[in-house]
């Protein structure tokens, strides 16, 4: 059984593997990719557009109705995530985040694994303790408080690893139960990279330390970076951005206004030219981020997207060649 700590693990007669850091690089970016207001066509040609501009990666969001939008279309994540990985043949995808409470651990294990396999090892598995309440409340989901949901994702992690290694799992724990199950085939490079968001020095920076690759920290725990770095083990460092991207300064005023209205509610919210914005995120990567997630404005336009490539991100990445020395 978990113990009074809600991120200690549960039993199971498998161990997890403590995650290493990979080789550190150049500044990843990533589009971040609501799949609602577009239909598959519109969103795909996003997506190719990340690839073909040298973007690294797309990630989706995971919700069973869109938040602030609940009558909006939208479409599933991992059925989303899948056709964007049979589209691309170098992009990798994930989500920000998988909701914990959607899914059994098993169900998750079996469906990451086989789109990991699917796509030769290029999705990865982004993974929250919950979604919005009201979410939960109208899907008769369990609205917990967050101690719980971190209980909860805590051993949800512990589950997954012990799948992920291939052997036999009997687990007895708080929240699940498993006997003798078996997760075959395994992760196609060994383990599916995890990516954990959040600030929280008890409840969430525990579960980076001991389970993630990547740490997706929000623009309000920047400010305490420093302290929070020494607490993430060896995951990587991302952030993730509304990004309002004005081609030239006469645009500028009018894509401000717009990204405000759309965005302005949102934490790290940034808009300005190509010398603006590699500014900006040049000063992060300098700080050690290493992995951006951007949420363009205007829904990711092509054009936005080849032009924020070209413009923005080799400026970014001189920068943080030349900070790493």
């Amino acid at each position: 059984m978990v113990s009074g700590d809600p991120t200690a693990p549960a039993a199971s007669t498998s161990t997890v593997p403590t995650p290493t850091a990979p080789a550190r690089g150049l500044p990843e970016a990533w589009l971040f990719l609501p799949q609602l207001r577009m239909d598959f066509p519109r969103l795909l040609d996003r997506v190719r557009a990340a690839e073909a501009a040298g973007f690294d990666g797309v990630a989706f969001m995971d919700h069973l109705a869109p938040p602030g939008l609940p009558a909006g279309d939208s479409f599933d994540a991992m059925t989303t995530a899948t056709a964007a990985l049979a589209a691309t043949s170098r992009l990798r995808v994930g989500h920000l985040v998988l909701c914990a409470s959607f899914r059994h651990p098993a169900v998750l294990a079996k469906e990451a694994v086989s789109l990991d396999h699917l796509s030769g090892g290029r999705f990865e598995l982004g993974l929250g303790w919950g979604s919005t309440p009201a979410e939960l409340e109208r899907f008769g989901l369990p609205v917990e408080d967050n101690p719980t949901r971190a209980a909860r994702l805590a051993e949800y992690l512990e589950v997954l690893g012990a799948l992920f290694g291939g052997e036999e799992v009997t687990h007895e724990g708080r929240f699940f139960t498993l006997r003798g199950a078996l997760q075959h085939p395994v992760p196609v490079n060994g383990r599916i990279p995890l990516l954990l968001g959040g600030a929280g020095r008890k409840l969430t920076m525990p579960m980076v330390a001991r389970h993630a690759d990547w740490w997706n920290c929000p623009t309000y725990g920047l400010r305490d970076l420093a302290e929070l770095r020494s607490l993430a083990g060896g995951a990587r460092l991302s952030t993730q951005h509304p990004v309002g991207f004005a081609a030239s300064g006469a645009e500028l005023d009018d894509i401000t206004a717009v990204a405000r209205k759309r965005f302005g509610n949102w934490g790290g919210l940034v808009v300005g030219t190509p010398d603006t914005l590699a500014e900006h995120f040049g000063e992060l990567a300098a700080l050690g981020v290493e992995r951006f997630y951007l949420q363009f404005t205007d829904f990711a336009t092509p054009e936005t997207i080849e032009a924020f490539a070209r413009d923005v991100l080799p400026a970014v990445r001189q920068v943080a060649t030349t900070a790493r020395g």
